[in-house]
């Protein structure tokens, strides 16, 4: 594995993508309903972004939010999804899935990762609410994942810091260990400094205004008091220039 330090940028748009590329990211994760935690986007999004970048472009497979135990039926979305992302170009999936008692779901996992080759795969922040993060290291080690993306099993990776260090160091090399959530501009330098990851997953954004003229605030679309339809986050070109000029400091 490869000692250059890549920037990964999480998406929920093909603006945002576009974004992310024009700042000197390496590859980002295409992902719908970020307030949940990310779940699997359109098949038009991750067709017109891998038309719109020639970056990296890796797809979170995850048919709804929640937790990560799944159903006969959502398996068989989650396969046909993965199916769908190869086809239209996607170099990457990023999957995961739990047992009931919090472990890797190792048969689900190894045919998850059959279906996907040769996309690389990255294993997600299912990691972060399984029960022993070492044993499922091991686990995600010895069933072949490229990748995987922590918080170090708290909100924000700078919290989950000393357990991310401590998962570089046992993963040796054998695994990318990919810190992600609430990464930015003012802390990355202190998180890239104590874990030694070579990869690192980003989104950066910052609000703008809608266009309408026209607004009845007080209807909520999704039932959230706190959440504004009239806002729109996009990834920010100068925050991902600010973390990507950081990384040789």
């Amino acid at each position: 594995m490869t000692n250059e330090i890549k920037i990964e940028v999480c998406v929920d748009s093909v603006e945002s993508a576009i974004v992310a590329q024009h700042a000197g990211a390496q590859r980002v994760e295409l992902c719908d309903n970020l307030l949940e935690g990310g779940t699997t986007p359109s098949a038009a999004q991750i067709e017109f972004a891998r038309k719109s970048i020639s970056i990296g472009l890796n797809v979170i497979i995850r048919p709804r939010g929640g937790d990560f135990l799944y159903s006969d039926t959502e398996l068989e979305i989650i396969k046909k999804d993965i199916l769908i992302a190869k086809k239209l170009g996607a170099n990457g999936v990023v999957i995961g899935a739990l047992t009931a008692k919090g472990m890797i779901d190792e048969l689900v996992c190894k045919s998850l990762i059959k279906i996907a080759r040769p996309m690389s795969v990255t294993f997600h922040r299912a990691f972060d609410v399984c029960e022993n993060p070492f044993k499922a290291l091991e686990t995600l080690i010895n069933l072949g994942f490229d990748r995987l993306l922590t918080s170090g099993q708290k909100n924000k990776a700078e919290d989950g810091i000393e357990l991310i260090s401590e998962l570089v160091k046992v993963a040796n090399n054998r695994i990318i260990i990919m810190p992600g959530s609430g990464i930015n501009e003012s802390n990355f330098l202190k998180i890239k400094n104590a874990s030694m990851a070579t990869e690192y997953h980003v989104s950066c954004r910052s609000e703008r205004n809608s266009k309408m003229v026209f607004r009845r605030e007080e209807v909520k679309m999704g039932g959230q008091a706190n959440y504004n339809e009239y806002k729109q986050k996009i990834s920010d070109i100068n925050k991902l220039r600010s973390i990507i000029a950081g990384i040789n400091k």
